[in-house]
């Protein structure tokens, strides 16, 4: 008998209770997470069947365009917290970001999403990790968004590799976003006085919060549109995020976390000359956006946009 694996399982199980339900919407969208999983459900007089799609010798897992991967339904979340990874190489960092979040959620519900853009081996993600497999690296901004898609959790955590959780990060994280009037928090908070140059800020209220970790709500996903998909390089486009949130009438602020800070590998191991040009045409990118607007910062508030 095919063994199969827990979260294949579990989104079977949540696919019989939407059919039953006659939410028929969701539970073809769970029929096509299983299949990205490398199963298929065949419903029978006894019950569903799960059916591998690959042959015995073949991952399970196949890799997949963006455009394939499927939002989920607006509806309920059915996991506390979503933590999300993009990948882009350094697997290894996110699988320790992923151990280190894991040994401090308690009794937390956590969904633990990767999105591979680095045709990584997929024996090397832990157990119960929902892991995405593009087919390629579609850009920073595009493979956030497509992480968004799959997030079930009522709180959301985007985090970089680089970022090494020593502490329970999401009670803060929970706590904090109990206040209506918050919209993003984060433990790395910047501010600016004329939307070009940005400082780094203790806040506790901050014109943006860097993307090494940041988090919100999950109605914010379809009230912000998510992240810019035109930001192929990740520089900027967390304040980008930052200001959508904030035109929503949400403040943005710092939360200290338990965290301790490695070296951004992508930055290092971009040539200086490309990561130059890369970051000044998303800032660029984001002024075009935003100019003008700086009733959004703390320095502006009250202020008309100009």
């Amino acid at each position: 008998m095919t063994d199969v694996p827990d979260e294949v399982e579990r989104l079977a199980q949540e696919r019989q209770e939407a059919r039953q339900r006659k939410e028929f919407e969701r539970a073809d969208a769970l029929r096509e997470r299983i299949r990205e999983l490398g199963f298929d459900v065949v419903d029978g007089p006894e019950g569903p069947v799960m059916q591998r799609l690959a042959s015995e010798t073949e991952p399970a897992a196949r890799r997949v365009r963006p455009a394939d991967v499927a939002p989920l339904p607006v509806e309920d979340a059915t996991f506390d917290v979503s933590v999300q990874w993009v990948v882009q190489g350094w697997p290894e960092d996110a699988v320790r970001g992923i151990e280190a979040v894991r040994g401090a959620a308690g009794a937390r519900t956590v969904q633990y999403v990767v999105v591979d853009a680095a045709d990584t081996d997929p024996d090397v993600w832990p157990e119960g990790v929902d892991v995405i497999m593009l087919d390629e690296d579609p850009g920073w901004g595009l493979a956030r968004n497509v992480g968004l898609r799959r997030a079930a959790g009522g709180t959301v955590v985007v985090i970089d590799g680089s970022v090494e959780p020593t502490g329970d990060v999401l009670g803060p994280i929970e706590h904090a976003l109990e206040d209506p009037s918050v919209g993003l928090v984060g433990p790395f908070g910047i501010v600016t006085d004329d939307l070009r140059e940005f400082r780094p800020s203790d806040g506790p209220d901050v014109d943006a919060i860097e993307g090494y970790l940041m988090a919100f709500r999950r109605e914010a996903i379809a009230a912000t549109g998510g992240f810019d998909e035109k930001f192929k390089f990740y520089r900027t486009a967390d304040i980008e995020f930052s200001f959508r949130l904030k035109d929503q009438g949400l403040r943005t602020c710092v939360v200290p976390l338990p965290v301790t800070r490695h070296e951004h590998r992508l930055w290092a191991a971009t040539p200086a000359d490309r990561r130059d040009a890369l970051s000044k045409r998303n800032f660029y990118r984001f002024l075009d956006r935003w100019r003008g607007r700086t009733d959004l910062t703390e320095a502006g508030k009250g202020k008309a946009p100009a």
